[in-house]
């Protein structure tokens, strides 16, 4: 019973302390609007590695990646056309190391430059943090760091 009492007291503290019982927002999801959902999927899988999840629509407009606890990534196809993407709006996501990354760019012919647009160099941020940037098939920019 002591047991219990003390799961259920931890549970609920967890649950009062998080943003979402506080009725602070949390992010859902992230959706991007594509050319090629074909090539699109094919990069977030291979490229970036992230898995795909279960879409609800089944109209083979959407492929829906798990981003982890916090939400996913939607790709939509329909853009009618690739558009410029600025650098300063991009998604990232962080890894355990930034060389086995760049190894997989390289293997799928993905070309990455640091912040400041050199091509094949990596970022180290004051705080140490390293980081590069690369291009989606649309254009879309990713930063990918090793951000504990």
């Amino acid at each position: 019973m002591k047991k219990a009492v003390c799961i259920l007291v931890f549970v609920l503290s967890f649950v009062c302390l998080s943003g979402f019982a506080q009725n602070k927002p949390r992010i859902n999801h992230i959706a991007i609007y594509v050319v090629d959902l074909k090539s699109s999927t094919q990069f977030y899988q291979q490229v970036v590695g992230l898995d795909t999840i279960p879409e609800p629509f089944h109209d083979g407009r959407h492929t829906w990646f798990s981003l982890g606890t916090p939400g996913h990534l939607h790709i939509i196809s329909g853009a009618a056309t690739k558009t410029s993407h600025d650098k300063n709006s991009h998604l990232c996501f962080s890894v355990p190391s930034i060389n086995d990354f760049i190894a997989n760019l390289k293997k799928h012919n993905v070309e990455y430059e640091n912040w400041a647009g050199e091509k094949n160099t990596v970022t180290k941020r004051v705080d140490g943090v390293k980081q590069i940037y690369f291009r989606d098939p649309d254009g879309y920019w990713i930063e990918i760091n090793d951000d504990k």
